[in-house]
């Protein structure tokens, strides 16, 4: 299995390892992996809204848990898309906010092939023994929806 160096090294290039973080994300949660997507929070956290906030990673695992569904096979039968990742590094370039936009598509046997949302993410990163980490990931808000019934128990964040 290949390491993802872009992820550990300090000295790679973040406009490769700070999306790679993103989309490490997202590959998680797609393959139903929540203690993984919810380990890239350790240093970090998940802003829901102005006045909720997940600090713990079994916290934010929960969240996931209780609100994404997952099949048989494990998995959400999803596909989260990240796009547009517009990265602004500090001047010791340690540190970087990001803001980007994400799309689920889906499809299940029951359920066609499908987008199901559309919204955006303002991140923060920062790099933290030889890695970049999540410092913040505030959702904020679905701006497309379609039909979410195979997708979340109950509406909430993408």
């Amino acid at each position: 299995m290949f390491r993802d160096r872009a992820l550990e090294s300090p000295m790679s290039n973040p406009a490769i390892a700070i999306p790679n973080l993103l989309y490490r994300y997202a590959q998680h949660i797609d393959a139903g992996e929540f203690t993984e997507a919810a380990t890239l929070f350790q240093f970090g956290h998940i802003r829901l809204g102005p006045n909720q906030i997940l600090t713990e990673p079994k916290d934010i695992e929960a969240m996931w848990r209780s609100m994404v569904r997952t099949y048989s096979d494990g998995t959400c039968r999803t596909r989260h898309l990240i796009t547009n990742p517009i990265i602004e590094l500090s001047e010791d370039e340690s540190e970087a906010s990001v803001s980007s936009s994400w799309t689920v598509i889906q499809q299940t046997e029951s359920f066609p092939l499908a987008v199901v949302a559309s919204g955006r993410y303002q991140d923060t990163v920062f790099l933290h023994q030889q890695r970049w980490w999540f410092r913040e990931k505030a959702y904020l808000g679905i701006d497309l929806i379609g039909d979410m019934s195979a997708d979340l128990v109950s509406r909430g964040a993408g």
